[in-house]
């Protein structure tokens, strides 16, 4: 699956376990711009640096696997949690593709000497 949107905030990566990490993402999907939506997705094990470049107001595609599982908590009652896993990201516009690239500065031509024979 995948979702358009803009960044609203990159979570750092929690070390969850000694063999688990994970990262969030919080993007802001506007399908209805009356009714903004949130959406939190994770990205986990060595998926976490794919978010190392993103930045906040970011306009960015996630591609992600929607999961979902159910838990028994003690008294018996069954609840589901869904979640969304990145696996990949494209920056389509923002601060981390709006680079300037960088020239040589302008050569002074004021400095240059008269008598160069150059044909043109």
């Amino acid at each position: 699956m995948d979702i358009k949107g803009k960044v609203h905030e990159v979570a750092p990566t929690q070390q969850v376990t000694d063999s688990l990490k994970k990262r969030e993402l919080i993007v802001e999907y506007v399908e209805n711009p009356q009714y903004p939506e949130y959406l939190k997705f994770e990205a986990i094990q060595d998926r976490c640096n794919l978010l190392d470049n993103v930045k906040v107001g970011d306009d960015v595609e996630v591609f992600f696997n929607l999961r979902g599982r159910p838990w028994t908590d003690k008294t018996g009652k069954k609840s589901y949690f869904n979640s969304m896993q990145l696996w990949k990201i494209n920056i389509l516009s923002g601060a981390a593709n709006n680079t300037t690239p960088e020239y040589a500065p302008p050569a002074d031509i004021s400095s240059a000497a008269e008598d160069d024979d150059l044909p043109f």
